[in-house]
């Protein structure tokens, strides 16, 4: 797995080259100091996933991440910042962040990020996942019976989508629906054309701004 490190403090993106770099399979392609020169970095470069800050200088961490997602759309982005505040973590997800981390995250919180991004899965935090939760909190949560479904979803669909934002991988969902795992896969393909999601992580995303996480 080819890695970026985009971070504007010097002593914390050297730490991080040294702490990722160290992961078995896993190798540091680059380091950048701002949003912009992680764009350009990405195009030299080529990583499989770029570790992004988000409060940088001359180009922040979501409009970084939202241009290395919209021009290099195989390169994930897992964001590692000091903040989990609402505003921060449904802005980095929605320009296509793969997985949020803060900087109290261990070695393997980052490691499991990093391998989840790659394997097409979201990772978040768990302070960002409460965050989420709390976002939501002010939407109505429709009743399990003859509640309407945003962006004609089915119940099944829906139910899908709730696991997904659970973390759960296609075969474990399968296992919990006793269904194909084909068959998971077509409903997942069916969510990201209803939802407009690019991926599991904004698919995630959709599912808590909708309140329909465990619904």
């Amino acid at each position: 797995m080819r890695v970026l490190i985009a971070d504007d403090q010097r002593v914390v993106r050297e730490g991080l080259a040294t702490i990722v770099g160290a992961l078995a399979g896993v190798e540091v392609v680059g380091l950048a100091a701002d949003g912009e020169e992680a764009v350009a970095m990405v195009e030299l470069l080529g990583p499989d996933v770029v570790l992004m800050d988000l409060r940088m200088p001359v180009m922040d961490g979501v409009a970084a991440t939202a241009s290395i997602r919209a021009r290099h759309p195989g390169a994930h982005v897992v964001v590692l910042t000091t903040y989990a505040d609402d505003g921060s973590v449904i802005a980095a997800m929605s320009a296509g962040a793969s997985g949020y981390l803060t900087k109290d995250s261990t070695r393997d919180d980052i490691r499991r990020a990093l391998e989840a991004a790659v394997a097409g899965q979201a990772l978040l935090d768990r302070a960002v996942q409460a965050t989420l939760v709390r976002a939501a909190a002010g939407a109505t949560r429709p009743g399990a019976v003859g509640r309407e479904l945003p962006d004609g979803l089915t119940e099944r669909e829906a139910e899908v989508l709730s696991l997904i934002a659970q973390g759960l991988s296609n075969s474990e969902i399968a296992s919990h629906l006793y269904v194909a795992e084909t068959t998971v896969k077509t409903h997942i393909n069916r969510i990201f054309a209803k939802t407009r999601s690019r991926d599991r992580a904004q698919a995630t995303l959709y599912a808590h701004k909708h309140g329909l996480v465990g619904s």
